[in-house]
């Protein structure tokens, strides 16, 4: 459990001839990408940092472990070549037993810029499988066993997942097939609305769940996958968690009422934990930002971790930091400057958030939660605060996995 992992050596697609199967990009050095942060304990304290993590089942709920180009401004050519490069050799090195790896098919652009399109989503999900199949480090995570069974071993599950259920358009049977696929979780919508419900970046806040959503809930209760509301706007989070016969989470946002960046309000996670649910904290790109910490980094995070766990209780509180391996807020650059032809619409929330003095240093990514093999943090930090090893091994992975025990 949490124990240093095997590695068999194997790189992303070994089993074809770079150059010639596919084209070839120089990728970036991953955990090795910045200087790596690892908060400093004492000796006492380290003893006391192996032994929960030997002891606990440590789960990420939200990454993206893949390599991404050391040039973000490939990024978009190797996005519509549909291959991605799953990041072996560094997941090794983190300590996790089962990562929630939710692809990244709003940048699915195999046959078109908008992404999500279904066949490009099947595409994604069958070439990544094809490769995980080639190597012994890491398994396709699909049941309670198959976490267990990777904690025991030294491997990582890897549990597919997607954060929006766009690609299925107005077919519920598409659920199964994902599901016969081996995906286990789903959001609702992305950031913008679909035929579920509200998107979070939308300017109307008050779109909730739709009909055809609440019909998707109730399939996805069916047949055991985890509903995400990660991307709804709040009233979609809500209503989602009412209608569903089993508990959900939100795999990756802050509390809004002290962070800006990806936040629900304090209403969703209330009712979140009214119905045995679980929030999974986020912090991509530039990470959650608050008056207390204006730059983002593990300070800022966990300071909210802690407004959760106050709020929620210890029990409905986990991780899904949302990183990557490669230069997250340089992939913003470029995507988000992609010509899409979006007007910025009257009267569409802005929210800048607190302003760091001129003098504070901001390194330019997520100190010390800069990619998943930094997860580590989030344990090191509770004991050198004063968190019992129960309630350690609760946020680490423990919530995660009573949640999937209720659901899958």
């Amino acid at each position: 459990m949490g124990k240093k992992k095997v590695y068999d050596g194997y790189k992303a697609f070994d089993y074809l001839e770079a150059g010639f199967d596919y084209k070839e990009f120089e990728l970036c050095k991953g955990a090795a990408r910045v200087p790596s942060y690892i908060i400093p304990l004492s000796k006492d304290e380290e003893d006391r940092f192996e032994e929960v993590i030997e002891r606990s089942t440590v789960i990420s709920l939200h990454e993206h472990p893949v390599l991404w180009p050391e040039d973000m401004g490939e990024s978009m050519e190797m996005k519509n070549l549909g291959r991605d490069f799953a990041a072996y050799e560094d997941l090794s090195i983190s300590r996790l037993d089962c990562v929630f790896d939710h692809l990244m098919d709003g940048m699915a652009y195999v046959t078109s810029y908008a992404g999500w399109k279904w066949g490009d989503v099947i595409h994604d999900i069958g070439i990544r499988l094809c490769d995980l199949s080639q190597q012994t480090s890491i398994i396709h995570g699909r049941t309670l066993d198959d976490i267990s069974e990777a904690t025991e071993e030294g491997k990582i599950a890897l549990v597919i997942c997607l954060e929006s259920a766009t690609p299925i358009e107005n077919e519920l049977d598409r659920i199964d097939v994902l599901y016969g696929l081996g995906v286990r979780s789903m959001g609702i919508c992305y950031s913008e609305s679909n035929l579920l419900g509200g998107g979070m970046g939308e300017s109307n806040k008050e779109d909730g769940l739709t009909n055809f959503g609440y019909d998707a809930v109730k399939r996805m209760n069916k047949v055991g996958m985890l509903i995400d509301v990660g991307h709804t706007n709040d009233r979609t989070a809500i209503e989602t968690v009412e209608a569903s016969d089993k508990p959900i989470y939100d795999s990756h946002s802050g509390p809004g009422a002290i962070a800006w960046g990806h936040t629900k309000g304090d209403e969703v996670l209330h009712t979140l934990t009214e119905n045995e649910g679980l929030l999974g904290v986020g912090g991509a790109g530039r990470g959650l930002r608050t008056e207390k910490n204006p730059i983002g980094n593990i300070e800022s995070y966990m300071e909210c971790v802690e407004y959760c766990i106050d709020l929620m209780g210890i029990d409905h509180v986990g991780c899904g930091p949302d990183t990557l391996y490669g230069d997250h807020p340089g992939l913003y650059t470029y995507w988000f400057s992609r010509p899409l032809g979006h007007h910025r619409r009257p009267g569409q929330e802005q929210r800048t958030g607190p302003q760091a003095s001129p003098d504070a240093e901001d390194p330019g990514y997520v100190k010390g939660l800069e990619n998943p093999s930094e997860f580590i943090n989030v344990a090191r930090w509770m004991i050198k605060h004063g968190y019992s090893d129960e309630e350690t091994s609760k946020v680490i992975g423990g919530n995660a996995l009573n949640l999937l025990e209720k659901v899958w």
